[in-house]
This record gives structure tokens, sequence and C-alpha cells, in this order.
């Protein structure tokens, strides 16, 4: 295999291999202290229902977490806990989004030919969504899915509208976003390097001039965040299980 990438390095197979790389590693602030991905969510903790997609996922290989020091053992046992056969570890994050997943990627399989950022706190990318975004990753190096965004978005300084985008053109963008994995590394490292702050891993590419493939996102694959995204999420939960 790698004499092949030598010989190859544009070559893209079939069916690539893909690490997961799980964002687990943040202080859940906006939670009220407590950490969102082990709230009960159906009975299981949030992260549990993570994993789990990322288990019935066809194009995942292995599954890379970032996690906080504290959190590494009980993520490790939840893991057996709940059956998750494919290959897991489970790293130490850094202080922010993208010293957590260059860490997380750093780690993974030296294979893997892509790799597929998700944020822990988003339990209901179904398993289709997750295998749509890699196959595009695997034709067009980045991808990521998104849904049109329903409001009106102003753009204000200082509390004054500057300018109205276009609707049209506005997308919000969600998780897994997935990359060739020698590109998000180095996009990761420059981001690290140059202190520069992101909100999401597509931004780290999109600094080294790169284009991002949107594929169709779902309005159910919701990051929990607040309080009130729990609400939420029992309720998509409940109606997935009819």
């Amino acid at each position: 295999m790698k004499l092949w990438k030598k010989l190859f390095p544009n070559h893209r197979p079939a069916h690539p291999y893909c690490s997961a790389l799980i964002a687990a590693a943040g202080s859940s602030h906006r939670m009220e202290g407590e950490n969102k991905l082990l709230i009960p969510l159906g009975g299981k903790p949030v992260l549990v229902h993570t994993l789990q997609a990322m288990e019935a996922a066809q194009s995942i290989q292995e599954i890379v977490i970032a996690a906080r020091e504290e959190d590494i053992v009980r993520f490790a046992e939840l893991c057996k806990t709940y059956g998750i056969e494919k290959p897991v570890k489970v790293v130490i994050g850094g202080k922010t989004r993208a010293e957590s997943v260059l860490r997380a990627a750093l780690e993974a399989n030296e294979e893997a030919d892509l790799l597929a950022v998700h944020d822990g706190a988003r339990p209901f990318a179904s398993p289709e969504l997750i295998d749509t975004v890699v196959e595009a990753a695997r034709v067009n190096y980045a991808a990521a899915p998104a849904i049109p965004v329903k409001d009106t978005i102003k753009v204000a300084t200082g509390g004054i509208v500057r300018e109205t985008p276009d609707r049209e053109t506005l997308f919000a963008v969600q998780t897994p976003q997935v990359f060739d994995a020698q590109l998000l590394r180095a996009a990761l490292q420059s981001t690290v390097d140059s202190g520069k702050a992101i909100t999401d891993d597509c931004s780290a590419v999109e600094l080294l001039g790169k284009e991002i493939y949107l594929t169709e996102g779902s309005e159910e694959n919701i990051k929990i965040t607040t309080p009130l995204d729990l609400f939420l999420a029992e309720a998509i939960l409940k109606r997935r299980e009819g």
C-alpha cells in the first residue's frame, strides 16, 4: 500500500481507508458545566449515539476520539460497554478545536486516505449521510454536508447592519467534514502554527486555498450545545423510533 501511494500519490481507491476523528474535548460551558457528551439521550450517552453512527457507516474503518484527559477512561469504557467493534483510539485533545483534531489526525492509521472529522455532540448523522460525504471527498478531496439557511442573515458591526447577504448563497455547514488525510493534517498544522481561530475544519482547509464540495445535509443532524438542544434531540429520537 505504501509503495502504491508513492507511485500514484493522486490515486484514490474505490473504497479508501477512512478514519473518523471525533471532536470530544470541548468544555461544554454552554451546558451549564455538565459534560454534554455524557448526558443520557434515549437511555444512552450522547457520545454513544455518535459512535454507533460511525460504527454503522460502511465507509468508516476506525475511530479516533480527541477527549479531555479526565474523560479518556470513561470514553474508552463506553466503547466497550456499547459494543463498538471497529478499532478505537482515545487521545488527549488540545486547547483549541484545531489542536484537538490535529492530535487525532496524527494518531489515525497511517494507511488512512481520508479523515472524517465529526462533532461528538452530533448524535444524529445517519450512516447514509456519512457514507455520502466520504464518497464526495473520495472524488473531490474535501467535502462537508450542509443545509440551506432559512433565516435572513445580517452582517453587522457596532450594532449597525452593514450588509444583507443573498440567502440563496448561504448554507449551514455540518459534520462529518471529510478530507484527504495529508491535506487536512497540513491545513490544521498551518492553522495551529499561525494561531488563527477556526470554528470548523473546512475553514482550515479553505485558508490553504482549497475548495470544499458540499453535499446534502440533514435538519436532524443537529449539534447539541445548550439545554434547549437536548429537548430537540429527544424529539428527534422519538420520531426516529416511531
